[in-house]
C-alpha cells in the first residue's frame, strides 16, 4: 500500500472518514493475499507508507479485528492478518457447497441464455489457464464464474448469504490457485477434476438439468477440498504456503 492508492480511493470517496478508507485498503490487501496470512501489521510502517498519522491506521486495524480479519496472538505483541488453515477451510466450504449448489440448481431453472453463454466463456478460460498454469488467468476467471452463477440464481437470500462468506472465500480460492500453479501439481489425482469442474457445472445448466447442476457444483467444492488436502502431503498445506512467502 502507498500514498497513491490512498489518494485514489480518497478521490473516489471524498466524504468518507480516513480510518474507513484505510480499512478498505487493508481489507482489499488481505482478501487478495497481497498481505499474507499471518503477517504482522506494523502501525508505524503502514502510516509512513500512506503518509498519514498512526491514529486512522490503528482504528482501521481495530475495525478489521472486529470482523475477524485481524487477530492477536497469546504471548505476542501486535496485530496479525488472520491465518488460513485446512480445518477452517473445511468448515467454510461446507457452507459454500450448500449455497453454490443451490445457486447452480436455480440457475439451471432460471438463468437467461446470455448468462449461460458468459458462464461457458469463463469456464473455458479458466480451464485454459489451469492447463497453462497461468495463476493470474485463473484468478481472473474463477471467482467471477462463481459470483455470476450465484448472482444469476434469482434468489436474493442465496445472494446475501453468499456475500457473508465471500471475502474469506476469496482468500482461500486465491491460495488454492497458487497450489494449482505450483510445480508438481499435475501429480495430484484431483487435478483433472480441477480443470473440468466448471465445464461440468455449465453443461448441466445449459441442458436445464437442475438436479445434475446441483450435484456438479457439490462435486466441484468437494474436489477443491480434496485437491487442497493432498497438497499438504499429510500436513496443513496452508502452513507450507505461508512459509514460502517472503
Amino acid at each position: 500500500m502507498d500514498k497513491y492508492q490512498l489518494k485514489q480511493i480518497m478521490n473516489a470517496s471524498p466524504d468518507a472518514k480516513l480510518k474507513d478508507l484505510v480499512m478498505k485498503l487493508l481489507y482489499d490487501e488481505i482478501v487478495n493475499l497481497r498481505l499474507s496470512p499471518g503477517t504482522k501489521l506494523n502501525v508505524n510502517q503502514l502510516a509512513a507508507s500512506l503518509g498519514i498519522s498512526r491514529t486512522p491506521v490503528a482504528e482501521a486495524i481495530a475495525g478489521l479485528a472486529e470482523i475477524g480479519f485481524v487477530v492477536t496472538r497469546p504471548g505476542q505483541v501486535g496485530s496479525f492478518v488472520m491465518d488460513l488453515s485446512l480445518t477452517d477451510m473445511i468448515s467454510l466450504y461446507q457452507v459454500r457447497s450448500a449455497i453454490e449448489s443451490e445457486a447452480a440448481f436455480l440457475c439451471a431453472r432460471n438463468a437467461d441464455d446470455s448468462v449461460v453463454r458468459e458462464l461457458s466463456l469463463l469456464a473455458d478460460a479458466f480451464q485454459d489457464s489451469v492447463i497453462r498454469k497461468d495463476i493470474r488467468g485463473m484468478k481472473d476467471t474463477d471467482m467471477p464464474f462463481h459470483r455470476m452463477l450465484v448472482d444469476s440464481c434469482g434468489n436474493p437470500y442465496v445472494v446475501r448469504s453468499y456475500e457473508q462468506i465471500l471475502p474469506k472465500l476469496v482468500m482461500y480460492q486465491s491460495s488454492i490457485l497458487e497450489f494449482v500453479g505450483q510445480k508438481g501439481s499435475e501429480s495430484n489425482p484431483w487435478m483433472p477434476s480441477v480443470k473440468y469442474n466448471h465445464t461440468a457445472v455449465v453443461s448441466a445448466i445449459r441442458m436445464r438439468l437442475p438436479t445434475l447442476a446441483r450435484q456438479a457444483m457439490a462435486d466441484h467444492v468437494d474436489c477443491s477440498l480434496n485437491f487442497t488436502s493432498l497438497c499438504g502431503h499429510g500436513a496443513d498445506p496452508f502452513v507450507s504456503l505461508k512459509e514460502k512467502r517472503p
